[in-house]
């Protein structure tokens, strides 16, 4: 049996430096998914434990995170009055649901779809989440009552009302951000989460100011809870895939990304696992969903983390803590709104769509109206997920239905060479494409269909091409077949039979105005160029 290797000194160290950050940012995520404080304390030591024994990278700190906090208040707000028992109890089965996902996905090994998300939907929607967080944070921010769901109504209520504005609030968030702003420039390693919860706390508990609380935290450890509303596994079920698909998407990111720096090898369906893991047990232990987080893991590495031991000793921390959470009681919402604005505030930015619209403007066509659809279904955001996965489909589909052809005429030769995939979809325009050229120019004797550049045949594409040498035969105009690609050949010698002609000079009619090459005929080199005015270049769909 192999022997526990014991936590090195810098795992220690990372752990208590993570945990005093988590602390706070663990009650202020729990007020952005609508959730009572103290279940973020809950999910922190339940997600943080199963993750840090589980998971793959030593450096990925799980728990309760800006992202999937929104996602889970947009799955639930419907469903339960916010911060009340029912929705707790809708938390842990979204939690569990979570969890059960992505266990499976890494079960089946299927992690690879944590590389298959399209960058687009994913950039869009981070950045639409990123302004419904903080719009989200804004009442609280100026101390203002607010009557809807949705980030973007409330905010403007609050805005609408600046008579009602709390001037303190307003400061003490102002200070909040900045302290944590300055810190992150100064070094990752600064507590400055922490030290501006502190100073909030004190400010309000000594009776400098005067200003809402998070109230009541009740202290110790966090209870196991069974009796959650499983009728609703209906209700929580696309919403649930969808946190498990997006919400991986930044713990992939982070762990590839330290994986390749430290040359370490990272395994994703283990990883599922872990973050599957991570989430069954906030689920059991009356949390909500849980994600890696990129800032603590980064502090974790820093701080000198060496293993996965940097993650468990985070979460025994913060359950160290548990029977004295009460002290947090006097803590300033507009401090918990301070911490969520500035731990969001780099995530909006107007790049990924720019990048989008310089290289490709048909994912930036998948990328506007994810980002719309996201503000606009707000708080259901996950549908704006669930649009921009079938954008990217829609778009993906439109590209492999057409074909680019390249087509040019060297004396009564018609000169054929499609690029792309051949395949049921887009097979029947090569052929329309063919038959359309050698109507319109009578004068073609000979047709070369080359095959180079083709990156995959399928069997439909075989026989339309069978199809076009018959059509060939019948007008009795002589074609061939070159530069088949090897992993094809076997199919097309199959499918085309005698009509396929061997690519020797031998079999080749004459032409001034052609090269031969090793596949076969070849485009006419620059010294023979063909006549410009009978070059074309085509897209069949």
């Amino acid at each position: 049996m192999r022997s526990i290797t014991p936590p090195a000194r810098g795992d220690v160290l990372a752990g208590l430096a993570v945990a005093l950050v988590l602390i706070p940012q663990s009650l202020a995520y729990a007020e952005l998914a609508g959730m009572p404080v103290v279940n973020g304390l809950y999910t922190a030591v339940a997600a943080t434990l199963a993750a840090g024994i589980a998971g793959s990278s030593p450096y990925l700190q799980t728990g309760p995170v800006a992202l999937t906090s929104l996602l889970t208040f947009g799955a639930l707000a419907p469903l339960a009055h916010t911060g009340s028992a029912e929705f707790v109890g809708y938390a842990g089965l979204l939690a569990l649901v979570v969890g059960v996902v992505r266990v499976l996905l890494g079960a089946l090994r299927w992690g690879v779809v944590a590389y298959l998300m399209s960058q687009p939907v994913v950039a869009a929607f981070t950045v639409a989440a990123a302004l419904l967080i903080l719009t989200s944070q804004l009442p609280a921010f100026v101390d203002v009552e607010t009557t809807s769901d949705s980030p973007f109504i409330a905010a403007t209520q609050a805005i609408a009302k600046p008579q009602d504005w709390n001037a303190v609030t307003i400061l003490i968030g102002l200070g909040t951000i900045a302290m944590i702003v300055i810190g992150r420039r100064l070094s990752p390693l600064v507590p400055a989460a922490l030290m501006a919860a502190a100073i909030a706390l004190l400010l309000n508990r000594s009776g400098a100011v005067d200003v809402p609380a998070v109230g009541s935290i009740p202290s110790g450890f966090p209870p196991l809870g069974m009796d959650l509303p499983w009728h609703g596994v209906g209700a929580v079920i696309v919403p649930g895939v969808v946190i498990a698909l997006v919400g991986f998407a930044e713990a992939a990111s982070i762990s590839r990304r330290y994986a390749s720096e430290d040359r370490r090898h990272w395994d994703p369906n283990r990883e599922f696992m872990g973050q599957g893991f991570a989430n069954i047990g906030a689920g059991l232990f009356s949390g909500y969903p849980a994600g890696g987080s990129f800032s603590r893991s980064s502090l974790n590495r820093l701080s000198g983390a060496r293993t996965r031991w940097s993650g468990v000793l985070t979460g025994v921390a913060i359950l160290a803590f548990m029977p004295a959470a009460a002290i947090l009681s006097g803590l300033p919402r507009a401090a918990l709104a301070g911490l969520v604005i500035a731990a969001v505030l780099p995530l909006i930015e107007i790049r990924p769509f720019v990048e989008a619209w310089r290289h490709s403007r048909p994912q930036f066509l998948v990328a506007l109206p994810t980002f719309l659809a996201t503000i606009a279904f707000a708080p259901r955001v996950e549908r704006g997920v669930i649009l921009g996965v079938g954008l990217s489909l829609a778009v993906h589909l439109w590209r492999e239905l057409r074909l680019e052809v390249d087509t040019w005429i060297a004396g009564s030769t018609l000169h054929v060479q499609p690029q792309g995939v051949l395949y049921f979809g887009s097979a029947p325009g090569l052929e329309t494409e063919v038959m359309t050229l050698v109507a319109a120019n009578p004068a073609v004797g000979h047709v070369v269909l080359h095959l180079q550049r083709l990156g995959r045949m399928d069997l439909t594409g075989a026989l339309v091409l069978r199809s076009v040498l018959e059509d060939m035969q019948r007008c009795s105009i002589h074609a061939t077949v070159e530069g088949v690609q090897p992993q094809a050949m076997r199919l097309v010698a199959a499918v085309l039979g005698e009509l396929a002609v061997p690519t020797s000079a031998a079999t080749q009619p004459s032409d001034d105005d052609t090269v031969q090459t090793a596949n076969g005929i070849g485009p006419p080199p620059a010294a023979k160029s063909p006549d410009k005015s009978l070059l074309r270049r085509f897209t069949t769909s």
